[in-house]
């Protein structure tokens, strides 16, 4: 097949490297438009090494677009981390049509942040879906889905990493077996129990120190690395990072109950959290030592 493949970032080159090195005949590569002062997006630099036709539209609503793409004559589209919306013209026109990296079971959290809400609202599985998309946000039929657990101590950072990012890329090349051999399913997402969130921005990830351990625990890791739970210390807001639970401590939500070579203790609803790793505000993450050895904190001091 002729395949077109249209991401960006380390999961968009690595889906394109995967199949470069199976020998499929990918014809071109589509990316995000250059941001002054940024890095090349590695998809790019990967194709251009490559020597392959990159295109980076700014909108995918213009025909001049659908034109471009309908002289490669292409038999499929991949689409892998996507931000921009694209019209169905565009995903309609290869033979086999387009499929979609999604990293989360749809018709559950459809939506950009897809891997943080699962972790915060405590979800103990989640997984990624490769399906056909169409004018909806997540909404097109399923081609397959694969499930992981989320562990204890998993973070959005390591989930994504260390399994839906390489799972990821597994189930891209399945899908396309499947399209090639004309056995990728078209199975319609079940409306009833869809579920939608919107980008976990920072002012969704507050820490109230009065909720339960398990709470505050889920939202910090759900938010890391990106956007980072926080609390205020200082009048300044404090981003919380690497944490464990510590269940058998009592005191008033957000009291700083101790400080040592293990972390910061901080009080919760029902138990504690000890705090290992922070980002003040105009500075680089560092371990809790780094960070009291230049700001005052004291025991029964309170955070929040």
């Amino acid at each position: 097949m002729r395949i077109v493949v249209h991401g960006q970032q380390a999961f968009g080159k690595s889906v394109l490297e995967a199949l470069l090195q199976r020998g499929e005949d990918v014809v071109a590569v589509y990316c995000a438009p250059d941001k002054e002062g940024r890095p090349i997006d590695p998809i790019k630099e990967l194709a251009l090494e490559r020597n392959l036709t990159v295109f980076q539209p700014s909108s995918y609503s213009d025909d001049s677009v659908c034109d471009e793409l309908r002289t490669l004559s292409p038999d499929l589209v991949v689409m892998a981390y996507v931000t921009l919306f694209v019209q169905e013209e565009f995903l309609n026109l290869p033979t086999h049509g387009t499929i979609q990296y999604h990293p989360s079971l749809l018709p559950l959290h459809r939506g950009p942040s897809s891997i943080n809400w699962p972790i915060i609202q405590g979800a103990k599985r989640t997984g990624l879906s490769i399906f056909w998309p169409d004018n909806g946000l997540d909404t097109g039929p399923i081609l397959l889905q694969k499930e992981v657990d989320i562990k204890e101590g998993d973070t959005l950072g390591s989930l994504y990493f260390n399994e839906l990012f390489p799972l990821g890329v597994e189930a891209i090349l399945e899908s396309v077996d499947l399209v090639r051999d004309g056995s990728a399913p078209k199975i319609v997402q079940d409306e009833t129990q869809a579920t939608y969130e919107s980008w976990c921005k920072t002012k969704d990830v507050e820490i109230d120190w009065s909720a339960a351990t398990e709470e505050a625990y889920n939202l910090i890791r759900g938010a890391n690395p990106q956007p980072g739970a926080w609390t205020v210390h200082e009048g300044q807001a404090l981003k919380i990072f690497d944490c464990v639970k510590i269940p058998e401590v009592t005191g008033s939500p957000g009291e700083i109950l101790s400080i040592d070579d293990e972390g910061l203790i901080v009080a919760t609803g029902d138990g504690g959290i000890c705090i290992r790793r922070v980002r003040p505000e105009g500075s680089g993450k560092m371990s809790v030592q780094e960070y009291t050895s230049t700001h005052q904190l004291e025991i029964g001091a309170l955070l929040g």
